[in-house]
């Protein structure tokens, strides 16, 4: 009997005298991406505005055999994403703004399906005769932010930030914000010529 006290004696201390496991903490994905640096856009169309040197042109593209509306895609391969951008002129009559405006704001409320949430922030520069909506869509959405800018007389832009996979709001949400950044940038830094 004593041999087996002295037996348990030892075992348990030789078990006690190790630490405690504890289990590792969740593991998040840590993406860097590199300060924005923007440079002048070099494209013949009639406004002008700063671009992130992250992002590629692709080529200007006339819409709908149209020489007064163009389509802009800038691209991001690194990460993943395109921001569309479509300029139209704004006619003789104001009419075709109303349209325009409703487009745009159409074309948003058609996120509503599947995002958690849409957020508007309006955006204002009359000492650069830009006015606009700036549109942060939360959710499994397809495209993450939208928005539009206008002179309210002959100029409208709009845009669209997609992303090349399915819409998973959380992997997603990092390179959004990045991309709704440069976006915020280029309604700030729009000239009309």
């Amino acid at each position: 009997m004593a041999k087996f006290f002295y037996l348990l004696l030892i075992l348990s201390l030789s078990v006690s005298c190790r630490e405690a496991t504890v289990p590792k903490p969740k593991a998040y994905l840590r993406l860097d991406y590199p300060k924005a640096e923007y440079v002048p856009s070099n494209i013949n169309v009639p406004f002008t505005f700063e671009v992130n040197t992250l992002a590629t042109k692709v080529a200007l593209k006339p819409i709908e055999s149209n020489t007064s509306s163009y389509g802009v895609n800038l691209e991001y391969p690194t990460l993943k994403g395109t921001i569309f951008l479509t300029y139209k002129a704004i006619e003789n009559d104001r009419k075709n703004l109303i349209t325009f405006l409703r487009d745009a704001q159409n074309f948003t409320q058609k996120h509503n399906i599947k995002a958690d949430g849409i957020l508007e922030t309006v955006y204002e520069s009359p000492e650069n005769n830009t006015f606009g909506m700036f549109y942060e869509v939360e959710g499994n959405a397809a495209s993450q932010a939208q928005f539009y800018v206008t002179d309210s007389t002959r100029h409208f832009l709009t845009g669209s930030l997609y992303f090349y996979a399915k819409p998973n709001y959380d992997s997603i949400l990092p390179a959004a914000h990045y991309l709704q950044k440069d976006i915020k940038h280029i309604m700030e830094t729009v000239r009309w010529r």
